[in-house]
């Protein structure tokens, strides 16, 4: 049972996390794009639009890597290690980032493509921010990634 559920974990993470730190990398070149003037058959708001679905549908979609991340350490009888608790850590507030910043600002930059200048102004202080904040969630991942597979105190000798 623990080989599926830690299977299940990797699955989730590689297919939820994967598609919402690409999207969400992309997202704002093509949002500006779209707010920019330089889109006139609106191929570039389709995109941003798109990709933002995707950010959205797999955050949701994400809440399986924790939980079944939780149902493994379980198994493996490691909820109080450090690397553990320090990787659950990392994930609330790389979700909280995603929830609260990265897909609220996502919107506001679709507002702006959709309204120009009417609907708030520049998007680029807006685009600047969110690229910075993808990329610290993006960073986010990687070090529960590294945690995942260092994990401190191991026996495995990895």
């Amino acid at each position: 049972m623990t080989k599926v559920m830690l299977s299940l974990h990797v699955l989730a993470a590689i297919v939820a996390v994967g598609s919402i730190t690409v999207a969400a990398s992309v997202f704002p070149r093509y949002a500006l794009q779209a707010s920019g003037g330089a889109d006139p058959d609106g191929r570039a708001a389709a995109i941003a639009g798109l990709l933002h679905r995707i950010c959205r549908g797999y955050a949701v979609a994400g809440l399986a890597v924790p939980a079944f991340g939780f149902a493994t350490g379980a198994l493996l009888g490691v909820l109080t290690d450090a690397w553990l608790i320090a990787s659950l850590a990392l994930t609330v507030i790389a979700a909280a980032i995603l929830a609260m910043a990265i897909l609220p600002g996502q919107q506001q930059l679709l507002a702006l493509a959709e309204g120009g200048a009417a609907a708030g102004g520049d998007p680029r202080p807006v685009a600047t921010r969110l690229t910075m904040l993808t990329g610290i969630f993006n960073l986010l991942w990687a070090v529960v990634v590294v945690l995942m597979i260092v994990r401190p105190g191991s026996t495995t000798g990895a």
